[in-house]
């Protein structure tokens, strides 16, 4: 009957923490997670090599996403948040976009790190980085 109780509380503390943004569940229930992707979009079979004017249609479509910060570098956008469900919504959105301006077919290449022993934004891993370079 203990047990029972036992498992009760610790489902109420999960749904407790299910309704906080910030708090993710894991072993110990308390673990502030934050998490960073890499996302590349190949538009295929386009006019000309460029795909400048796909990528910043995807990237505009995005911008006023809550809780979804960003980072364009030259091969991809860094997207950050502490809710995987944000990173999953802004992929899609930016994929739809391509595929809204006429491309039948795109290609998207995702990378994600997701870090629960840290709460590290993306410029604090650069600096990390350049702490260790001589």
């Amino acid at each position: 009957m203990e047990q029972d109780g036992k498992k009760t509380v610790l489902k109420e503390k999960r749904k407790s923490l299910q309704n906080d943004s910030k708090l993710l569940i894991s072993n110990n229930l308390t673990d502030i997670s934050l998490i960073q992707a890499e996302i590349s979009i190949y538009p295929m079979a386009t006019k000309t090599t460029s795909a400048s004017f796909y990528i910043a249609k995807a990237i505009e479509s995005i911008q006023k996403i809550e809780n979804l910060r960003y980072e364009i570098n030259a091969m991809g956008t860094i997207l950050e948040s502490d809710n995987i469900e944000t990173i999953n919504s802004a992929t899609k959105q930016m994929m739809e976009t391509v595929h809204n301006l006429g491309i039948a077919r795109v290609e998207v290449i995702i990378k994600i790190d997701s870090r629960r022993d840290k709460h590290l934004k993306m410029e604090e891993k650069l600096e990390s980085i350049k702490k260790q370079m001589s």
